[in-house]
């Protein structure tokens, strides 16, 4: 039984390995915005922990429940721009107010994914275009791998070797290892910074909701907003792009119904991520992309217990030299860049278009509070019909 026991452990290794790795880029890159949006609230150290706690339970039961459901890889995420939006907006707002703002964002995407809306716009997306996006916004994450290589030589180094050595002769391990490795070298270098971790579990904290004119259409519009076109909307296409059908409507009705169940204990959104699910939807996770919802599984299993741990588990995270987790980040993410990039640039006719589309979503071009994955998406459209010859269609 223990050899069997054994057995299992190791063929699920490389999925435990890529959920836990999709949550720590996910936490190191935009926890410290989550503490900004609660302290411009006025959040108590009570409340923080309880916004921890709420965002840990929210996004680790979607995980595991849309992933089981659907035997997709489905990773949720907290709205990171919405976060930023938050850490501006809701200065000397009344966190009772600013939970009703999280409650009229939350029931807003919930009744646009009732009424199957959301399937409809993202209908008209060319899988092409997708790539592009794709290939866009994981850009920055393989170029920092290699831009971290000249402040950190030999943590960065030891892992580059560990990678492409396990990419050729052990690829499902290649990430893991690479992982392994970094942990080493950064332990014996002395750069893991031990004393900034914190021992602390979070308990939730309710707060009565109450609803003002002026913070909904101030806070609640524009985070439902963004949380849609910088979050939900890449993050399908990402599902697109990697050949996952999965139906859009009921993903953003039940990440909305999240927020709506966890908006008074500090949830403020949950939507689709793009990033980090490309990092599950990699074939490091697994060759047979039907397995690969198991590293979604196992992500969902480690945001449950950065929701149990509160601040602990965010401390920990944090506690990680910046040089690793950017390295792993994009050498986790390489083999999905390139096949983005492969896709979207397949078709000779609509190359132009997806190139747009690449280029402007790289850029991180920002309007109206709106990320450039967005903007990229709807630039290239644009190109496509410009381009699109009279006499070829649709």
């Amino acid at each position: 039984m223990g050899k069997h026991a054994g057995a299992g452990l190791v063929r699920h290794f490389p999925h435990l390995a890529t959920g836990f790795i999709a949550v720590l880029v996910g936490y190191t890159s935009s926890a410290a915005i989550v503490f900004q949006a609660a302290h411009a609230a006025g959040a108590t150290p009570a409340q923080l922990a309880s916004w921890l706690w709420a965002l840990g339970l929210g996004m680790g039961v979607t995980c595991i429940a849309l992933s089981l459901r659907y035997r997709t890889p489905i990773l949720t995420a907290w709205s990171t721009p919405g976060a930023a939006l938050l850490a501006t907006g809701l200065v000397g707002v009344p966190m009772a107010e600013a939970v009703g703002a999280f409650l009229f964002a939350s029931a807003s995407m919930v009744l646009l994914g009732v009424s199957g809306g959301f399937e409809r716009i993202m209908r008209h997306v060319p899988p092409s275009l997708a790539a592009a996006m794709l290939a866009g916004v994981l850009l920055r994450f393989g170029l920092g791998a290699f831009a971290a290589l000249g402040e950190a030589p030999l943590l960065v180094g030891a892992m580059a070797v560990v990678f492409f050595a396990g990419r050729r002769w052990w690829p499902r391990y290649a990430v893991p290892l690479a992982f392994l490795v970094g942990l080493a070298v950064a332990a014996g270098g002395g750069t893991i910074a031990t004393s900034e971790i914190r021992w602390q579990l979070a308990a939730p904290e309710f707060v009565m909701p109450r609803f003002s004119l002026a913070t909904l259409v101030g806070v609640g519009v524009p985070l439902f907003v963004v949380t849609l076109a910088s979050q939900n909307v890449p993050g399908l296409a990402v599902l697109r792009a990697n050949g996952y059908a999965t139906p859009a409507s009921p993903l953003l009705g039940w990440t909305g119904a999240a927020g709506v169940a966890l908006a008074p204990f500090g949830g403020f959104s949950f939507n689709l991520a793009a990033i980090t699910a490309a990092i599950c939807m990699s074939r490091d996770a697994d060759p047979d992309p039907a397995k690969r919802y198991l590293a979604s599984v196992w992500a969902g299993g480690f945001y449950l217990l950065t929701g149990i741990g509160g601040a602990t588990v965010a401390s920990l995270l944090a506690a990680f030299p910046q040089a690793l987790v950017v390295a792993i980040a994009g050498l986790a993410l390489l083999a999905t860049i390139g096949g983005s990039l492969a896709t979207a640039l397949a078709d000779e006719g609509g190359r132009d278009a997806a190139l747009v589309t690449f280029l402007v979503t790289a850029s991180g071009l920002t309007l109206f509070g709106v990320g450039s994955a967005f903007w990229g998406l709807l630039f290239g459209y644009a190109a496509a019909h410009a381009l699109r010859r009279p006499g070829l269609g649709a």
